[in-house]
């Protein structure tokens, strides 16, 4: 791809920038009024967090790389589909945690929201462990299926569907995981589970894509000197190792306090026996 065909690659959709513009606009607020009562609950790193995160979640869309993926490598579509609905939601999701969380939405909008109940069921249900858990599988599975995916990339509304069920599926993962509202749905070792449980799920397509002896996807016939093969097994190999790095990194934070009371208790006799 020449620099002038790469420049013109860039796109402005609508939807993607009017979306994000509005979801930069609900935190910088809500950070602006915490850090004014509790400057503690709002440090800065919450808001780089937050543009990393939101970063991941747009440049994929408007970038060269949408159009690469469409066209050209699976590799680069799986990119896409990894950091819109896994790497950003992760991060933007640890980015409003805690009591930055209830700012994000002033309270003339929220009063009316938290009163509308059909709103308040319909999210209640969603929030379910186990529902979260099968949504975040179907759109992560059922997109890849060669037949829908070849589908979805003829026909941008189904595509811009995908993407917005990557995205949605990834952020009630995370909730799930993070549990940001401190709601206490799932202890920290079921939450261990949860994530062992998302690689799970996942494995069978990165095998399929790492270890299938011809292409499974007909549209991609290789480019930029890859073979359709290589570039599947690319694919496959971005998918795992995003996927180990964002949920490995979980699970060792979520492991974290009980590998520090382990060695906490392995002290003791040894402080024990010195003090003697």
């Amino acid at each position: 791809m020449t620099l002038a065909h790469l420049s013109a690659s860039w796109e402005t959709p609508p939807a993607v920038l009017i979306g994000a513009a509005l979801a930069l606009g609900l935190f910088v607020q809500a950070f602006v009024r915490m850090r004014r009562r509790r400057p503690d609950h709002a440090p800065w790193t919450r808001a780089l967090l937050f543009g990393a995160g939101l970063a991941l979640l747009v440049l994929p869309l408007i970038s060269p790389l949408d159009h690469i993926g469409d066209e050209e490598l699976l590799s680069a579509h799986m990119l896409q589909h990894v950091l819109i609905g896994d790497a950003a939601p992760a991060l933007l999701v640890v980015a409003v945690r805690g009591p930055l969380l209830f700012f994000l939405l002033p309270a003339v909008v929220l009063r009316p929201l938290a009163s509308f109940r059909p709103l308040r069921a319909f999210l209640s249900v969603l929030l379910i462990p186990l529902v979260s858990l099968g949504l975040w599988a179907v759109a992560f599975l059922a997109w890849h299926v060669p037949a829908a995916y070849d589908y979805a990339a003829a026909r941008p509304l189904v595509h811009d569907l995908e993407h917005l069920s990557f995205v949605v599926a990834g952020t009630l993962a995370w909730v799930q995981l993070v549990d940001p509202a401190r709601h206490g749905r799932l202890r920290r070792p079921q939450r261990v589970f949860f994530a062992l449980a998302m690689l799970v799920i996942a494995q069978p397509l990165i095998d399929a894509l790492l270890f299938t002896s011809s292409p499974l996807y007909g549209r991609y016939t290789g480019a930029h000197g890859i073979s359709a093969l290589t570039d599947q097994r690319l694919a496959g190999t971005v998918m795992m190792v995003e996927q180990l790095l964002t949920l490995g990194i979980c699970v060792a934070f979520l492991l974290r306090p009980y590998l520090q009371e382990r060695r906490d208790r392995l002290r003791r006799p040894a402080l024990s026996h010195g003090s003697r």
